[in-house]
């Protein structure tokens, strides 16, 4: 038994590090948009904002307000209701009449083999009329001035694609430590730094902002192709880059604000879609080798202290200190508080329950249900276009 104890340590240690490494690599590479003073264009090309909503009447004012009270010069905002059975639809014609910059597509029935969200985007692009297409999620805020900085930057150097890393509202010790956890396994599984590297396969894309040059998005087979895929934001990324985009990720904190979950169940729910799907890959035996190498790798390091070895105990101190030194680091670059980060054993167990229990919820519903509809896992793993390399 202390040789797995030994063994189980060292293989947090391990992950830790590279975890370190990675987040390090992140932070050096990605530059700062609030902070960024590119050159501004000899014209502002035309933005189609496309904003895929259902129920989202608790977000989508507020939301789409910002993006509108922010200073771009051209700028259309395209609004894809989807079936909502909300307010959400007199929100988005009361915003249609209040500016017409803003244009509202109502959809009332989903066509057979397309996700819902899917289908909403695809639906905006069809009316978007801009040289470039921002996806952005209903409950997405902006600070002034954060479209005129991107598009600046991406015309300065010639860029196809611009993915951002978002600011995450805080909203209490339990659900920021799974949130951390989230960011952490972003960082590490990522490659952050090598996105922009065309020779790497490294490729991101995020449901908040996914800022796209109209005439790359043109030459790929576009959202027909990716209708079935539950990691949509991701896979376009990888389809644009496929397609010889040239793609930058930044750090968009104090620029770009998502609430993203305010508790614990209102993240569980959200995982319910894209936790099996993506992190197992439809697979059941994947999904338990997942729970359990992910528990030992972020709190293994804790089974060294009851290794007999002073070497191993000393292994087990210094990989706790590579770990806390992580979180600190994560938590002051995303602007969140270090004391949820240092609940990373919590934030794990957190995310592996939630990970697990999509699964179970997929098997006995005989698919994976969200927001109304049943997709069955047979078309969506048929559907899968995501890469994990």
């Amino acid at each position: 038994m202390s040789h797995l104890y030994a063994i189980v340590c060292g293989f947090s240690a391990l992950w830790w590090s590279w975890s370190l490494y990675a987040l390090v690599r992140s932070v050096r590479a990605l530059p700062s948009l609030p902070d960024d003073r590119s050159p501004a264009p000899a014209r502002w090309p035309r933005v189609s904002l496309i904003v895929a909503a259902r129920n989202e009447a608790l977000d989508l004012e507020r939301g789409v307000r910002t993006r509108l009270a922010d200073d771009y010069p051209n700028l259309q905002v395209v609004i894809v209701e989807d079936r909502s059975t909300d307010d959400t639809p007199a929100i988005a014609d009361r915003l249609a009449r209040d500016d017409d910059r803003v244009k509202v597509v109502h959809i009332t029935e989903l066509p057979d083999g397309w996700l819902g969200k899917l289908y909403a985007m695809h639906r905006g692009v069809g009316v978007a009329d801009g040289e470039w297409l921002l996806f952005s999620d209903a409950d997405i805020e902006f600070a002034p001035g954060t479209l005129r900085r991107a598009l600046a930057r991406c015309e300065h150097e010639g860029r196809d694609h611009l993915a951002v890393i978002p600011q995450f509202a805080e909203h209490g010790l339990a659900i920021d430590a799974t949130l951390n956890t989230f960011c952490h396994l972003l960082f590490a599984a990522g490659r952050m730094w090598e996105v922009s590297d065309p020779d790497s396969t490294a490729a991101v894309g995020g449901g908040m902002f996914n800022l796209v040059r109209r005439s790359v998005y043109d030459r790929t087979p576009g959202f027909e192709w990716l209708r079935q895929e539950i990691a949509d934001d991701i896979a376009l990324g990888q389809m644009l880059k496929k397609h010889g985009a040239r793609p930058l990720v930044m750090n968009a904190i104090g620029a770009v604000k998502l609430e993203f979950y305010k508790n614990l169940g209102e993240m569980a729910y959200g995982l319910e879609k894209s936790a099996f799907a993506v992190m197992a890959r439809f697979s059941y035996a994947m999904l338990a080798a997942l729970v359990v190498v992910c528990m030992a790798a972020e709190a293994g390091l804790f089974a060294g202290f009851a290794h007999p070895s002073p070497g191993v105990k000393l292994l087990a101190g210094a990989a706790l200190a590579v770990a806390c030194a992580h979180q600190v680091v994560l938590a002051r670059w995303t602007a969140r508080s270090v004391l949820p980060a240092l609940l990373f054993p919590f934030g794990m167990a957190s995310m592996m329950f939630m990970t697990a229990r999509s699964g179970w919820l997929a098997w006995r519903r005989g698919g994976i249900a969200w927001r109304g509809t049943l997709y069955r896992i047979e078309d969506l793993r048929a559907g899968r276009r995501i890469e994990v390399r």
